[in-house]
């Protein structure tokens, strides 16, 4: 079992789980550990992420026939001729995000000066007419110079990064001065259930031109993690959609699509130690901070302020819970609080050993984490969390906070 912050600490877990290694050098030579799919052109090479599923969480969902797709039994397929179209209808929103870095050489003293330039290739996706997108974070980490090149052909050199969530591998570009610009829509991750058909679509291998994987939802509910030989330097991206549509190099950043060509996953994520294992992040945990920026404020992520245990089957019985799904408010470091002094749980009552059931009408654990669930909101909007404190169970109306390293 993972614990998990909304906030800025990170936490002991209650048991560590075992962990591949995989290690990478960045283009100034250091090393860095990133749980991604990305392809690095020119003199970086070509990396693969490695990820490591963690916490298999065995979830089924009763799914119905939606446009472009039937149900025959237990097996849901898409119509043959829907998939071109799904595609047809998503792709020209899809793009190309080509990230461009200079680093002076090592030997520059000795030479009269000098720099070198690499090329990362990565997929992104246009949410505003008015050229906001979204792609992964690790796209853009480190990049002197962005550009972006549509499905149609056009290339955007007036690029720059107007937000990243410092608590999921999502970042958010705007295009100056664009309009008119093709979008996609986009759905709620929350109504996915395992064994729904989704397309992947992206850059694959630096292609820049976009590229349609079929697969189905493989499951719900992942945790990944990445480390380099070390173990020192990781990241961990929880409650991740898990597919076995093919997705390559360059694809991160790019759209998981379902049937209804509505985006509902970020694709992030492929494992080299096992074939089909690909994974996502749910687009409704991208919705507050997207909304937030396209409202002109300063990028912000929501968060409450506890730090908490996913509730399992096992979780339950260990800590002799009477729930089998929610958030346990609870913090294995005896020496530190689980919820964040005066921050926004603190101050709507919330204390530890509560157990948060909902985040507004929606449950926390089929649906989503609290990370994901809270992330859909915007920081300022007043939420209401359920709790079950003992026999008890109470709503509390939250003001959400802005994320800040300081909050802890």
């Amino acid at each position: 079992m993972d614990q998990k912050t909304d906030s800025v600490l990170t936490q002991p877990k209650p048991e560590e789980k075992p962990k591949e290694e995989r290690q990478r050098r960045s283009r100034n030579g250091g090393l860095i550990a990133l749980v991604i799919i990305s392809l690095l052109i020119g003199s970086a090479g070509l990396a693969i992420g490695i990820v490591t599923l963690l916490m298999p969480k065995n979830q089924t969902a009763t799914t119905t026939s939606s446009a472009g797709y039937y149900t025959g039994g237990n097996t849901i397929e898409f119509k043959e001729d829907s998939i071109a179209g799904i595609a047809q209808k998503v792709t020209p929103a899809v793009v190309s995000i080509i990230g461009e870095t200079r680093s002076s050489s090592t030997y520059s003293w000795l030479y009269g000066g000098g720099s070198s330039t690499s090329q990362s290739a990565g997929t992104g996706m246009i949410v505003s007419s008015d050229g906001y997108i979204i792609t992964n974070k690790h796209v853009v980490e480190g990049v002197t110079k962005l550009s972006v090149v549509t499905d149609a052909g056009d290339t955007y050199d007036d690029v720059e990064v107007v937000g990243k969530d410092p608590l999921n591998d999502v970042a958010y570009l705007k295009i100056k001065g664009a309009k008119d610009l093709p979008t996609v829509t986009l759905g709620d991750s929350k109504t996915l259930g395992v064994g729904q058909p989704v397309l992947a679509i992206g850059n694959a291998l630096g292609a820049y031109q976009n590229t349609v994987t079929q697969g189905i939802v493989s499951g719900l509910g992942r945790s990944i993690t990445a480390s380099d030989s070390s173990g020192n330097n990781s990241e961990t991206l929880t409650d991740m959609i898990q597919t076995d549509a093919a997705i390559n190099p360059g694809n991160s950043g790019g759209p998981l699509v379902n049937a209804a060509g509505e985006v509902i996953g970020i694709n992030t994520a492929v494992s080299t130690s096992a074939n089909g294992l690909g994974f996502a992040i749910p687009i409704s945990a991208t919705k507050g901070m997207l909304a937030t920026i396209m409202d002109g404020k300063e990028a912000a992520r929501a968060y409450i302020g506890v730090v908490y245990i996913n509730v399992t089957a096992e979780v339950a019985k260990q800590y002799k819970l009477p729930v089998s799904q929610g958030a346990y408010v609870y913090n294995t470091n005896r020496d530190s609080s689980a919820v964040a002094e005066d921050g926004p749980a603190d101050k709507a009552g919330i204390k530890t050993g509560d157990i948060i059931v909902k985040i507004g009408e929606v449950e926390v654990g089929h649906a989503g984490t609290i990370s994901t669930l809270i992330g859909e909101y915007k920081a300022g909007d007043t939420v209401s969390i359920t709790v079950r404190r003992g026999d008890e169970t109470k709503v509390m109306n939250v003001t959400l906070g802005a994320y800040s390293k300081s909050n802890l």
